[in-house]
């Protein structure tokens, strides 16, 4: 049995020479207590602070906080500033709790979508935002609608006034352009977009009469030029685009226009435009013309001629109760005198149609257009400074010929 030692420091024996130090790094050796601590509790010094795992002894910098960044992007796009508000109020919080970096960026963009809010707030109350969209719509549809509008021109892409284009530089029509806008109107229609020859049809309905009040003296259109349009694609239709927008070209199209189209009460006199305007209002029941042939449509021609007949005696009265100048008062007499001879020559074709002889309505037909655009118009158009030279295409208006200034009208 070992007989404990007694109490007090140990000391070493001295034919075994001095003890060794303690191992740090393993276990003390025997008869001797875990290093910093002696026995009965008593400490022999303090110890060495070791690194726990995953510990590094070099201070890294906090990270930045996420949600205060988007807050910050949010606040300059002013786009969405109500989630760039909220975003900054939670990065604030998240800062405070993590002991992360970015406060300035949070409050930056709680600022900035503060003020974002608020002018949408604004604009919402006073229409601007409506009148924004409206604005953003019309961008997006430049399909067809061009900000160039009626008496402006503009040269366009390509240099063709066919197929599709997006927009159009608009340059002076005093000089060389590719095309001169004499008209817009809207399509109606749902979502579903009626289909290109849905629109052509629609452009060849309403851009005729569109041009007869833009260039009133349709005599006056050279022969190169004729009637285009721009009108909505399948695209741009579901944008809302509804605009067809009615042109003057070349049909040459490696040609340009050159001078202004344009003749209506903006540049001609009182006098210029009352007889234009009886002129054109003839032109127009005259080319409501029945496709078939008389043999085959009689019936058709009976209603069309009353028409006609109806049509010279309204713009008979109408020439009548214009006061002319003196120089010009002799010339419209006589073109009314014609006018007159012309009436009286549909109205005995409707009879000849009512009792279905073809062959009588046949002739006073052709004494009819006999009248239309004769010598009496060409002294007249002179006598009040408008074009004399007839349209070379006017042999298609029966045998007598007509005005027109249009041709076919193309994308």
């Amino acid at each position: 049995m070992s007989i404990p030692p007694p109490p007090g420091p140990h000391q070493p024996d001295p034919a075994q020479g001095p003890s060794p130090a303690p191992d740090p790094y393993g276990p003390p050796p025997q008869g001797q207590q875990p290093y910093g601590q002696q026995p009965y509790g008593q400490p022999y010094g303090p110890p060495y602070q070791t690194w726990g795992q995953g510990y590094s002894p070099y201070a890294r910098p906090s990270s930045v906080n996420g949600l205060a960044v988007a807050s910050l992007v949010l606040g300059v796009l002013c786009c969405f500033p109500a989630v760039g508000l909220v975003l900054g109020v939670i990065a604030l919080a998240q800062i405070k709790k993590k002991g992360q970096s970015g406060k300035a960026l949070a409050i930056t963009g709680s600022i900035l979508s503060s003020l974002g809010l608020a002018l949408w707030v604004t604009a919402l109350a006073t229409g601007g935002l409506s009148e924004a969209w409206d604005g953003f719509k019309k961008g997006a549809t430049q399909g067809t609608a061009f900000s160039v509008v009626r008496g402006h021109c503009f040269d366009a892409p390509g240099e063709s006034l066919e197929g599709l284009t997006y927009d159009v530089d608009e340059v002076p029509c005093a000089g060389e352009h590719d095309g001169e806008v004499f008209g817009e109107f809207t399509m109606t229609g749902g979502s579903a977009f009626p289909g290109d020859n849905a629109v052509s049809d629609a452009a060849d309905r309403k851009c005729s009469p569109l041009q007869d009040t833009y260039a009133m003296d349709t005599w006056a259109l050279p022969a190169n030029v004729d009637v285009y349009y721009f009108g909505p694609t399948r695209q741009s239709w579901r944008l809302g685009d509804r605009e067809v927008t009615c042109i003057f070209g070349n049909t040459d199209d490696n040609a340009t226009l050159t001078g202004s189209l344009r003749a209506d009460e903006t540049t001609l006199d009182t006098y210029q435009v009352s007889l234009l305007k009886s002129l054109n209002a003839l032109d127009t029941v005259l080319w409501e013309e029945p496709e078939d042939y008389p043999e085959d449509d009689l019936a058709g021609y009976r209603d069309w001629s009353r028409d006609v007949h109806d049509s010279f005696g309204d713009q008979i009265k109408a020439l009548r109760a214009q006061s002319w100048p003196t120089k010009a008062d002799k010339q419209v007499a006589a073109l009314v005198k014609d006018m007159e001879d012309a009436r009286d020559e549909w109205a005995k074709a409707v009879d000849a149609a009512d009792d279905d002889d073809v062959d009588a309505f046949y002739i006073h037909y052709d004494k009819g257009y006999d009248y239309v655009d004769g010598p009496s118009t060409v002294t007249a158009r002179k006598a009040l400074r408008l074009a004399t030279k007839r349209p070379t295409d006017d042999a298609d208006y029966g045998d007598g010929g007509g005005e027109s200034g249009g041709g076919e009208l193309n994308v």
